[in-house]
């Protein structure tokens, strides 16, 4: 980080404000208790009912720490918490809440190894620091995100909603929190490097080759400036792939290991390309706003951050694009799906730079194969027409800093019923996540970060899905797949085929959404739920061809346990999963019911 880029010292800490310091960490501890109470990692227990709430107590093994709260238990094991309810008693006198203090009391029900309880510490602590931030500056309320454009929305956004610690960002100092995390909004620029072709692979779709992204990317007189740069230095620009990096990416970690590449001209900087880009909630993916219409880029960034150094392979890199290509061509060529308006954003092009000496060295999978690769993925700006917009999904569940909930004020802006609205966005996002099961045993990874939909007049019309390459699998399917897809299939059990739908979409999506329009709007739980199961009613009696699969892998069981994606972080920090089987050796939170199962039809 160049020393003018820097934060003062005194402005790094500026918003740490007891107040707001305060109120964070109420916010906090009512996630805590909530999400640790849903996988049964805690156990409050009533004390009594009063108005309709039930009076909670956890108490700590000791006995010395004891949290009091009022809470309504909703479908799914969800706890609904009254915020301002929740007291702490610490050895009978009242005691300030305190995230960090409840990590320690409860340590030993979290199961968390003794190794990495310091950096879920310091996770914790980042994620605090983040939400300190964005309190204390301010955001945009949920009605003023009603007109906001993609990036101020994407920039508004708290993290995943199941995970505690959901911005850990290790790695990050706080010049470069500010510079670079999405909540900051900070546009920069990314650093270029040349990889020599020797090392370097370039990979894309049909119709798309190297120079073509290039000319797009950078244009004609920066790809001029850095090819001259080039033979300058006495080299050959046609033995060279240009690479985007992310600075941080290059100030700490790729300058100093890859120093034997550099040293040897391998790998060369060229310096900062012109255009602005904007990070994702991913980090290390980066919307264009200097030029919208061009790719998104996706880069490997080797920082901490909820479950993973965030790394790109360059296994994974070189079949990103032709997996993306078959998965485009099959949702492209299927009726059912253009007529609900699905659309796969793809990754279209990559190119990776492998380091030699650690795959020399080591045989298994470890983050330092994975510093330097990039992804292109399309724009979705060039998805939209009219007076359309874009948003993430992750909207849908956002709670402003004056705890608002904006999924209501959207609902609202739409002049539609809530039941109206909701139908609506099943239709989109539900229905062709059933297709694609059940006509091809394929599922995503379909959170709110890696859906964007496309709103009209406040209602959505479409449903664009992302992350591809890493995030699909194919679960014992029959189905012949190109050579670069065969990664995709996993063999998983057929009584555990449904579990991803129960987990990634009614447990990490579903629950919360009907949890805010409950808190918010007073709208019945049962009747989301009904419109729910109507949703896959009406795409079983439009499909009848899968009427075989619809009674083998039925979604109106009476109960299911899915997976605990805290329990996940809490055994191993590092890797959530395993990306070669991302459904083996899963910890479950337990059997709860089924929410849909009272509107099955006999």
């Amino acid at each position: 980080m160049n020393i003018d880029t820097q934060v003062s010292p005194i402005e790094a800490s500026t918003h740490l404000e007891k107040s707001v310091w305060n109120k964070i960490n109420r916010l906090h501890i009512r996630k805590i208790l909530a999400e640790f109470s849903h996988e049964r990692l805690v156990f409050p227990k009533l004390i009594e009912n009063k108005d309709d709430w039930g009076i909670y107590q956890l108490s700590s093994s000791d006995e010395r720490n004891i949290y009091q709260f009022n809470a309504k238990i909703l479908a799914l094991n969800h706890w609904y918490i009254d915020t301002e309810s929740i007291e702490k008693i610490v050895d009978g006198t009242p005691s300030p809440l305190d995230s960090l203090s409840f990590i320690i009391e409860f340590k030993m029900e979290l199961g968390i190894p003794e190794a990495s309880l310091p950096v879920y510490m310091e996770e914790v602590c980042s994620t605090l620091a983040g939400s300190a931030y964005m309190n204390y500056y301010g955001k945009p309320n949920s009605k003023e995100l009603l007109k906001a454009d993609y990036q101020q929305t994407e920039s508004s956004m708290t993290g995943h909603p199941r995970f505690i610690a959901n911005n850990g960002r290790i790695g990050f100092d706080s010049s470069d929190y500010r510079q670079y995390a999405p909540e900051t909004a900070e546009p920069f620029s990314l650093v270029w490097l040349a990889g020599h072709r020797s090392t370097a692979v370039f990979t894309a779709v049909p119709n798309l080759d190297y120079q073509k992204v290039m000319l797009q990317e950078l244009g004609e007189q920066t790809l001029k400036n850095f090819n001259n740069q080039l033979i300058q230095r006495g080299l050959n620009p046609e033995d060279y792939f240009f690479i985007p990096v992310h600075p941080w990416q290059w100030f700490n970690k790729l300058s100093n290991i890859f120093s034997a590449d550099i040293a040897t001209n391998r790998l060369v900087c060229l310096g900062y390309n012109e255009d602005k880009y904007q990070p994702q909630q991913s980090i290390r993916t980066f919307y264009n706003i200097s030029n919208p219409e061009k790719f998104y880029v996706k880069t490997a960034l080797s920082v901490l951050n909820m479950g993973y150094v965030r790394g790109l392979s360059p296994k994974f890199m070189l079949t990103n694009p032709p997996i993306n290509e078959w998965i485009y061509n099959l949702v492209e060529e299927d009726n059912y799906l253009k007529s609900k308006g699905f659309i796969i954003l793809r990754e279209i092009a990559s190119v990776s730079f492998a380091h030699q000496y650690y795959e020399t060295a080591i045989a298994n999978d470890t983050p330092y194969k994975k510093m330097l690769a990039c992804l292109w993925r399309e724009s979705p700006a060039e998805k939209i027409s009219g007076n359309q917009r874009l948003i993430t999904m992750a909207a849908l569940l956002h709670i402003d800093n004056e705890g608002k909930a904006y999924l209501p004020e959207l609902i609202k802006a739409s002049g539609l019923s809530i039941s109206n609205w909701l139908k609506q966005y099943f239709s989109c996002y539900l229905s062709p996540l059933l297709h694609c099961f059940y006509k091809w045993d394929m599922v995503f990874m379909p959170h709110g970060e890696n859906l964007i939909l496309i709103l009209e007049d406040h209602k959505v019309v479409n449903a664009i899905m992302k992350d591809i390459g890493e995030e699909v699998s194919l679960l014992n399917t029959s189905l012949q797949v190109p050579d670069a897809a065969l990664r995709l299939k996993v063999d998983v059990p057929e009584d555990r085929k449904t579990l991803p739908l129960f987990t990634q979409v009614f447990d990490s999506i579903f629950r919360f959404i009907s949890a805010i329009l409950v808190e918010h709007a007073d709208f019945p739980e049962d009747q989301f739920w009904k419109l729910v199961a109507e949703c896959i009613q009406d795409y079983q009696s439009e499909n009848p061809e899968f009427s075989e699969s619809f009674q083998k892998f039925d979604l109106f069981v009476t109960e299911f346990s899915p997976d605990a994606l805290n329990k996940l972080q809490l055994n191993n920090n590092r890797q959530l999963r395993n990306r070669a089987n991302p459904f083996q050796d899963l910890p479950y939170i337990g059997i709860v019911e089924n929410p849909i199962t009272p509107f099955a039809i006999n």
